[in-house]
């Protein structure tokens, strides 16, 4: 595996996450948004750029609600060139994550750049984030047939939601597994 680095998202490293667009590659696994964040970036670079990273302001939802965000931070995975996106979100003070939230951490890697263990250290990576968020474990979710992220939060330390777990927090839906890693 080549040496990655979380870089946030700027215009440095744009052209390639506009290239991974340009392929139909989505950086939301809920829905796909790769043909409306191209109209974004065409129109306003700048603005699309600030809306990612911010704090402030509403998130539509794959099925068209709106929320408010959540603090966050959300860095692109970077090996000299553009390799996926991972993201945290928290609430201030709480483990708990709201309904319409899935979990504090998610991650996308682009279909070239998977199983080479990306996934794997860029999550290692975010945790101090975490830390830093005061917070002293992180709820992930994945479908429960993708073994791939299924591994990837298990090297991390992820605990399966069971009978010997806290429950789980946020949006958790039957066909996910669940998971708690321990800061």
């Amino acid at each position: 595996m080549a040496a990655i680095s979380l870089v946030v998202p700027s215009r440095a490293y744009l052209p390639g996450y506009i290239a991974a667009l340009e392929t139909g590659w989505s950086p939301d696994n809920t829905q796909d948004v790769h043909a409306e964040q191209l109209v974004s970036i065409r129109r306003d670079a700048d603005a699309f750029l600030k809306d990612l990273i911010s704090f402030d302001g509403p998130i539509r939802h794959a099925d068209g609600s709106v929320t408010p965000r959540l603090p966050n931070k959300l860095f692109w995975i970077w090996d000299g060139e553009f390799c996926g996106i991972i993201g945290l979100r928290w609430q201030a003070g709480t483990e708990e994550l709201p309904p319409n939230v899935r979990g504090h951490i998610g991650y996308a890697i682009v279909p070239w750049k998977r199983r080479r263990g990306y996934a794997t250290e860029a999550l290692r990576m975010i945790l101090p984030e975490a830390r830093s968020a005061e917070l002293t474990r992180v709820f992930l979710t994945t479908d429960a047939d993708n073994v791939a992220s299924r591994a990837v939060i298990e090297r991390n330390g992820g605990v399966a939601v069971g009978p010997n777990t806290p429950p789980p927090t946020g949006n958790f839906e039957a066909g996910e597994t669940g998971y708690w890693i321990a800061l």
